[in-house]
């Protein structure tokens, strides 16, 4: 095995005992349960699966802690080993085992979703020292140091602009797909890509302080308060095992004592209540009909990471959106073109498309895309890139001007009619005169159309949507499907504040759930109580962060995945409730005698294969 770590060493040397136990569990079947090689084999593999469980029993006894789940475990599979039920003891701790990997195996995936955000970290920074440009450790940089970001490179540390202007990639900090401008005298974030053009920046932060230390930070510490979560066995086992334990053992000495009979019938009754009353189906139900749901889920196109986030998807009470890229495409495109007569659409259109031709900013792609056909170049000169306006070029002998009002202002072009506040408007102007405006907008995904009344008939209370978009298209998109709440012009440590804000005020209603898509959105996906990412378009980091991916990258999947978790806690429930049904039955009468080995053996195997079958049905069901 190729090692990458002490964590990942020893999930291989798991793996690696418990194929070793299996494969000697198997082999101590050719011989009889009671007999001295089926003991000798079943004891090996017990030990070398066990043995970590059985000191951990001992040493929790030490410290004060003797009822929890090792303990439990020990006495249960050691009373099996006495009465001779040496497969039983082995079967059992085998199978605990397997369920503790994987729940290892999840809370360990999610402690490394961290991994993949430091691809954010900067690793050199260009300082000016002088007149000469040396590149530096970022964590080396003071504070009112001058920089330079070149094009193409991600900034270091947070700065103002002293030198230059061009477009900066702001998409890893607020999840938004437009470029934003950045003049001398703005203030441009660590994190963020320079797209096009020389800026020399004055650092106002040290790195330690600056927009992606934050991030990391955030998202280390809201990953650390889900790590906490207890196991349900370990609650459980807090009432279960001294109850069955001193029961056992009561039931051991006191009939003897009161009644003078033999004290090895009335162990041998002892025994055989330990082994009806080994967590074996307990253990087995649980894991297993959450793996169900998991499996289920996956059908559906969503991956689900560990029972417990699937646990919290039952009774959610509040859903919390991020806008671009999870309910809209993240893609720009023409929504509207307004000629002003003489000019006609298509004439709009086709200057536009002509002028934007040269440009890699988005939205002139969104025009060409609306165009369609390929701009003639020989049509095309004079063109020039107006930084922070538009674009001014001849085309096919007419002077074109593309981009903001400032830009028709600056030309002494009046524009007609209003503006539409919640899209981004290109106005076009031919030969000095005002041509019309190109309506740009982040179009809604259709399933996202259907997802508030779906999480509303499930019973969900409140759907808020959190976005570093402007408040005017932030609104528009919630008005029309029916968000309940917007937070908008949000920074990242902003979502979580929002974030915290809501679990604090439907504490003990229900889960808070979030979905997103962006690296921004990380410290939100792992400080809400379910964070789901979207798995089709969504970045790495949000993936790695997320509890939940939904791979189809429809919304609506969150309200299909409540319904199977919803379903999975039933037949936990019902797995629970027959286990410890006829396991009561049982323990009675073994108690009283009534019941052999062999009914001790169906309490414990007998229930745990019920449970495996009740478990089965979510996978096998078409209906969620």
């Amino acid at each position: 095995f190729a090692l990458d770590d002490d964590e990942d060493k020893e999930k291989r040397i798991m793996i690696i005992r418990l194929i070793v136990s299996s494969v000697l569990f198997g082999i101590g079947f050719l011989f009889g349960d009671g007999s001295v090689p089926s003991l000798i084999i079943n004891l090996i593999a017990y030990l070398i699966i066990g043995g970590e469980v059985l000191l951990k029993a001992f040493r929790n006894i030490l410290k004060g802690k003797v009822f929890d789940e090792n303990f439990l475990m020990s006495v249960a599979t050691i009373g099996a080993f006495f009465i001779k039920s040496y497969h039983e003891a082995a079967a059992v701790m085998l199978f605990y085992q397997v369920g503790e990997f994987f729940q290892d195996l999840s809370v360990s995936k999610s402690r490394k979703s961290i991994k993949s955000l430091m691809e954010l970290k900067p690793y050199f920074a260009n300082l000016l020292v002088g007149e000469e440009e040396v590149k530096v450790d970022p964590a080396k940089v003071a504070v009112g140091s001058h920089i330079i970001v070149k094009p193409g490179e991600r900034i270091p540390i947070d700065g103002i602009v002293l030198q230059g202007s061009g477009l900066v990639d702001t998409s890893a900090l607020t999840g938004e797909s437009m470029p934003r401008e950045a003049n001398e005298g703005d203030e441009v974030l660590s994190g963020t890509i320079n797209l096009n053009s020389v800026l020399v920046l004055k650092t106002i932060r040290s790195l330690e302080t600056s927009a992606v230390s934050r991030i990391l930070e955030l998202v280390e510490k809201a990953g650390e308060k889900k790590a906490r979560t207890e196991k349900f066995i370990t609650r459980f086992a807090k009432y279960y095992t001294p109850i069955v334990v001193f029961l056992s053992l009561a039931l051991a000495i006191i009939p003897p004592v009161l009644t003078g009979a033999p004290f090895s019938g009335w162990v041998k009754r002892a025994l055989a209540f330990l082994v009806v009353s080994c967590p074996c189906a307990l253990v087995l139900s649980v894991p297993l009909a959450f793996f169900g749901g998991i499996g289920k889920a996956s059908k559906i196109g969503v991956l689900v990471k560990g029972s417990e986030n699937l646990e919290r998807l039952k009774n959610v009470d509040t859903v919390i959106f991020d806008k671009t890229g999870t309910l809209t495409k993240g893609q720009f495109s023409v929504s509207e073109i307004r000629p002003v007569s003489p000019f006609t659409v298509s004439e709009v259109l086709r200057y536009s498309s002509y002028a934007e031709s040269f440009s890699s900013h988005p939205i002139a792609k969104s025009i060409l895309k609306e165009f369609g056909e390929k701009p003639e170049q020989r049509l095309i000169s004079d063109y020039e890139e107006i930084a922070g306006y538009g674009i001014s070029a001849v085309v096919d002998n007419k002077k074109i001007l593309v981009g903001k009002k400032e830009l028709m202002t600056m030309n002494g072009i009046e524009v007609e009619g209003s503006e539409p506040s919640a899209n981004t408007i290109i106005y076009v102007a031919v030969n000095n005169m005002f041509a019309g405006t190109i309506s740009i907008e982040d179009s809604i995904k259709s399933d996202s159309r259907t997802i508030v009344a779906k999480l509303k008939a499930l019973g969900v209370s409140k759907v808020v949507m959190l976005t570093g978009d402007k408040a005017d298209a932030a609104d528009k998109v919630a008005g029309e499907l029916g968000i309940d709440m917007t937070e908008s012009e949000l920074l990242p440590q902003d979502k979580v504040s929002v974030v915290e804000r809501i679990k604090a005020e439907t504490k003990g209603k229900g889960s808070v759930v979030f979905v997103g898509d962006g690296i921004n959105d990380s410290p939100v996906l792992a400080m809400a109580d379910v964070g789901i990412a979207m798995g089709g378009l969504g970045s790495d980091a949000a993936i790695e962060a997320a509890d939940a991916v939904i791979m189809t990258d429809e919304p609506s999947r969150l309200a299909d995945t409540i319904k199977i978790a919803r379903k999975t806690n039933r037949v936990v429930i019902q797995n629970i409730v027959v286990s410890l049904a006829v396991k009561a039955i049982i323990l009675i009468l073994a108690a009283m005698n009534l019941a052999s080995m062999w009914a001790a053996v169906f309490g414990d195997v007998g229930v745990a294969m019920l449970a495996v079958l009740n478990s089965v049905r979510i996978l096998r069901s078409d209906k969620l």
